[in-house]
C-alpha cells in the first residue's frame, strides 16, 4: 500500500504552508497520521522516540499558528524535534535519520531552513532564542528586516541546567517579544492539566485579559500604593491557580499549564500568545510516548530505541560480544562502593548510558543524579572530596566539555581527589558531531594535577578506575562506547604504576608505534608488518618519561595513534617530550582530523576519520615505507598488511 493510502494527509504536506492550509478541526487528524508514521518508521531502523511522540500535537500547533520559517522555532536538544522533520519537507528522509549521509540526529542548519539552530546538547533554546529576538528588533528597527516572531521549545529535562536560567534572567529584563514554551514530559500529567487550567490559559493569553491588564497599569502607577496593592493581588491570583509565580518574578508573562495533548487549546493559547508583546512562558505538558502503550508505560527505556517490533512492543537487541566499556564502569562502581563507603557515584542525568543503574539500586543513599547540570556535578563533586568523600563523575567526553571551567578551578587547582569516569571517548556512531568525544585529552592534559589514563580493553578500564580512587588527586579514565576486544575482566582489583606504558611488541624495525588507548587491537596488524615496536600507553598524563627516551635513542621513527583530535592531544604530548629532550624523530600523529565527523555508524565514523584498522595500516605503511628504504631496513608494502 503507497503512503498516500495510508497517510493522505501526511501525503499532502509538503511544508508547514500546507498544513496552515487544513482547516483547524482536521488537526487532530493528521497528529494520528504523523504518530503512526513515526512509529512505522523509526520501529524499522531505531532513534529517538518517545520524546516525539509526546510533542506530536505541540508541533503541529506551534507550526499552525506561527509562520514558519518566517517566525523563528527554536527547538531544544532536539530529541522532541522527529515530528518537526516530518512537518518540513524531510518526511521521506526520516528513515536514514542516524545513518550515514542521512537526516541528522538533532536540528541542523546546514539540513533545513525550518531548523533555525543547530542543536544536540541541551538548555541552549532560550539564549538562541532572545539573541534572534532582538537581532529582529534591531532590524526591525533600521528598516532591515520585518518583524517576526520568535518561540524557544524547551523541555525534556532541559530546563534543569543554569544556562536555562541564565537566559530567562536575562529575557525578563528586556522589553523583547519572546515566547518561551516549556515542554513538560514528565511521566505523570499534572493534575492542574485539564478543562480548568485550559480554561485560564486561554483567558490569561487573550486580547481582553491583556488590555484590562496593560490599561490598568497606566492608570494606577499614578497612584503608587494602589499600583503596588494591585500587583500583589494579581500574583496572589495568578499563584493560587498556576505554577508560574517564578516565571513571573523573572519578569515573563506565566501562561498554563496546557495539556500538550489538547490541539483546540494548543491553537488557540498560541493564536492569542503570537500577538502578545513582551516575554511570555507557556507551560505545556506532555506525555512521552504518547500514543504508543510501551512507550508511555517505560518512556525512559524507549527514549532512543533500536529497531522493534510495533505489535509487540519487543525491541531487537543486537547479541552483545561482551560487557560494554560502560558495564565494566557500572560493575567496578558497585564493587568499589561496597569496598570503600567513602565512594559515591555522580551522574548529570546519564544513569543508564553511564551503566548506573545498578549502582543506583544497591547504593541509593550514595547516588546523586544532579540533571542536566554537568558544572554543579563536578563542583558538587569538588565539595564532598573536600570533606573526605570519593566522588566518581560518569560522564559523557561530550558533555564533560561544558564543566571544563569546575574540572580546573575547583578540582584542579585545588588538587582535590575527584575521580572522572569519561565515556564515550571518541568516536560515536549516531549522535554525530555533537556527541562525538573527540576533545578530552586536549583539553584535559593541559591541566595542571590531572592524572589521565585511557585503556585499551576491559580488563584495563576496572584497573585504571581503581588506580584513579588510590591516586588520591583528580584522575580521569576515558573509554569509547560500545564493547571492547574481548578481555576477561579480573574482579581483584590492581592499582597500575603511575605512569608507566606497557611494550606490547620489541620490533626490530626502528619503528615506534605509541597507541593510546582502545585503538591499540587496530596496530598489532601494522606492528607486526613492519617489525615495529608497539607500545600500549596507558597514560596521558604523566607519560612514560623512562621508556620514551629509551626508546627515542634508538628509534628511526615514531607513530602515535589516538581516538582524540591530532591537535593538542596525546601524540603532540610525546613530541613536545622528545623536543624538551633535543629529539628530532620523524613523527606520524594519527587521530582524529580537524574537522567534525558527522553522524553513521561507529564503523563509518572510524573509517570517515581514518581511524579504522585498515586505514591505519596502509597510513603507517605509506609513510614508513620511504623511511625503512632510505634507511636500509625492511622494505614494507601494502601487500604485507
Amino acid at each position: 500500500m503507497r503512503d498516500a493510502d495510508r497517510y493522505p494527509l501526511l501525503d499532502a504536506i509538503a511544508s508547514p504552508a500546507d498544513l496552515r492550509a487544513l482547516p483547524a478541526d482536521r488537526l487532530a487528524d493528521v497528529a494520528a497520521e504523523l504518530r503512526a508514521f513515526l512509529i512505522e518508521t523509526v520501529s524499522q531502523r531505531g532513534g529517538h522516540f518517545a520524546a516525539g511522540l509526546g510533542t506530536v500535537e505541540l508541533t503541529l500547533a506551534l507550526h499552525y499558528v506561527y509562520h514558519t520559517p518566517d517566525d523563528r522555532l527554536v527547538w531544544d536538544v532536539g530529541h522532541q524535534a522527529y515530528p518537526h522533520k516530518l512537518l518540513t519537507g524531510r518526511r521521506d528522509r526520516l528513515h536514514t535519520i542516524k545513518h550515514k549521509d542521512g537526516l541528522a540526529p538533532f536540528p541542523n542548519r546546514a539540513e533545513s531552513e525550518y531548523d533555525t539552530f543547530g542543536v544536540g546538547h541541551s538548555s541552549t533554546s532560550i539564549s538562541a532564542a532572545l539573541g534572534m529576538a532582538i537581532a529582529n528588533h534591531q532590524l526591525v528597527a533600521a528598516g532591515a528586516a520585518q518583524p517576526r516572531r520568535v518561540v524557544a521549545v524547551i523541555g525534556d529535562g532541559a530546563m534543569s541546567a543554569g544556562l536555562a536560567f541564565e537566559a530567562l534572567n536575562h529575557a525578563g529584563a528586556l522589553d523583547v517579544d519572546l515566547l518561551v514554551v516549556l515542554n513538560d514530559n514528565d511521566m505523570s500529567i499534572s493534575e492542574n492539566v485539564g478543562a480548568l487550567s485550559n480554561y485560564f490559559a486561554r483567558v490569561l493569553s487573550g486580547r481582553l485579559y491583556a488590555g484590562l491588564r496593560e490599561s490598568g497599569k497606566r492608570v494606577l502607577r499614578r497612584v503608587p500604593a494602589a499600583w503596588e496593592l494591585a500587583r500583589r493581588s494579581e500574583e496572589h491570583v495568578k499563584g493560587m491557580v498556576l505554577p508560574g509565580t517564578m516565571f513571573e518574578e523573572m519578569g515573563f508573562n506565566y501562561i498554563g499549564p496546557v495539556d500538550g495533548h489538547d490541539l483546540g487549546a494548543l491553537v488557540a493559547t498560541l493564536g492569542n500568545l503570537r500577538e502578545r508583546k513582551g516575554p511570555q512562558f507557556l507551560h505545556v505538558v506532555t506525555q512521552k510516548g504518547k500514543g504508543y502503550a510501551p512507550a508511555e508505560a517505560d518512556p525512559i527505556r524507549w527514549h532512543g530505541p533500536g529497531p522493534f517490533d510495533p505489535a509487540s512492543g519487543v525491541i531487537h537487541s543486537e547479541k552483545a560480544s561482551g560487557p560494554t566499556y560502560s558495564q565494566v564502569f557500572g560493575e567496578w562502581l558497585c564493587d568499589m562502593a561496597a569496598a570503600d563507603s567513602r565512594v559515591v557515584g555522580i551522574t548529570p542525568a546519564m544513569r543508564e548510558g553511564s551503566g548506573m543503574v545498578e549502582f543506583e539500586r544497591r547504593f541509593p543513599d550514595r547516588y546523586f543524579d544532579v540533571a542536566i547540570a554537568e558544572q554543579h556535578a563536578v563542583t558538587f563533586a569538588a565539595g564532598l572530596a573536600c570533606e573526605g568523600l570519593v566522588p566518581v563523575v560518569a560522564i559523557y567526553s561530550t558533555f564533560l566539555q561544558r564543566a571544563y571551567d569546575q574540572v580546573i578551578h575547583d578540582v584542579a587547582l585545588q588538587n582535590l581527589p575527584v575521580v572522572f569516569a569519561i565515556d564515550r571517548a571518541g568516536l560515536v556512531g549516531g549522535d554525530g558531531a555533537t556527541h562525538q568525544g573527540s576533545f578530552d585529552l586536549s583539553f584535559l592534559r593541559c591541566v595542571p594535577n590531572l592524572l589521565i589514563m585511557a585503556p585499551s580493553n576491559e580488563n584495563e578500564c576496572r584497573q585504571m578506575l581503581y588506580t584513579a580512587v588510590q591516586y588520591g588527586g583528580p584522575a580521569a579514565v576515558r573509554y569509547p562506547r560500545g564493547t571492547g576486544p574481548g578481555m576477561p575482566v579480573a574482579r581483584e582489583f590492581t592499582a597500575l604504576p603511575i605512569g608507566k606504558a606497557e611494550v606490547v611488541r620489541e620490533g626490530r624495525s626502528g619503528l615506534v608505534i605509541l597507541c593510546f588507548g582502545a585503538l591499540l587491537g587496530a596496530c598489532t596488524a601494522p606492528a607486526a608488518a613492519s617489525d615495529a615496536t608497539l607500545v600500549n600507553m596507558r597514560f596521558v598524563k604523566p607519560l612514560d618519561e623512562d621508556l620514551l627516551l629509551a626508546l627515542a635513542g634508538r628509534a628511526e621513527a615514531i607513530v602515535t595513534v589516538e581516538e582524540n583530535v591530532v591537535a593538542g592531544g596525546a601524540g603532540s604530548a610525546v613530541l613536545e617530550l622528545l623536543e624538551a629532550h633535543g629529539y628530532s624523530l620523524p613523527c606520524l600523529q594519527i587521530g582524529l582530523p580537524d574537522s567534525f565527523i558527522e553522524h553513521g555508524s561507529r564503523g563509518d565514523n572510524l573509517k570517515d576519520a581514518g581511524l579504522d584498522p585498515a586505514s591505519i595500516a596502509v597510513r603507517i605503511a605509506a609513510w614508513w615505507q620511504p623511511r625503512a628504504a632510505a634507511t636500509g631496513r625492511r622494505r614494507v608494502t601494502a601487500g604485507d598488511q
